[in-house]
């Protein structure tokens, strides 16, 4: 979408202002099909710093993801840019990948299609 959906940016402020990580979304976004929940993006950096401080490998980029404060977004007085999704997948098919759900971000003027809640899969 080259303007973002109001209401979807209603959304994600409410997420960002409730400090919540209860909404469940799936989008369609570049025809991928996310589905997850949302989480505030202070929750969602702090997450990923975990996993990467945890490798071998990344551990040096996690402090890139704990530049802001805890519970405090970057742009804070500025309405959500992007989608923070954790549990998440990516629906192909009748599976989720990966199966034990992951970590995205996906900006919102990039997405074409939403609903409320997630989608169901099978691994049958």
């Amino acid at each position: 979408m080259s303007n973002p959906d109001a209401l979807l940016v209603a959304v994600a402020t409410k997420v960002e202002s409730e400090q919540s990580n209860q909404m469940s979304l799936t989008v369609v976004t570049g025809g991928a099909v996310i589905t997850g929940r949302l989480a505030p993006e202070a929750v969602w950096r702090q997450r990923v710093a975990e996993v990467l401080t945890d490798s071998a490998r990344l551990g040096p980029f996690s402090g890139i993801f704990r530049a802001t404060e805890p519970g405090r977004r970057p742009n804070e007085h500025e309405p959500p840019t992007h989608l923070h999704f954790h549990v998440a997948r990516i629906l192909q098919g009748s599976t989720g990948i990966p199966e034990t759900g992951g970590m995205y971000r996906v900006a919102i003027k990039d997405v074409s299609a939403w609903t409320v809640g997630d989608f169901s899969y099978s691994d049958h």
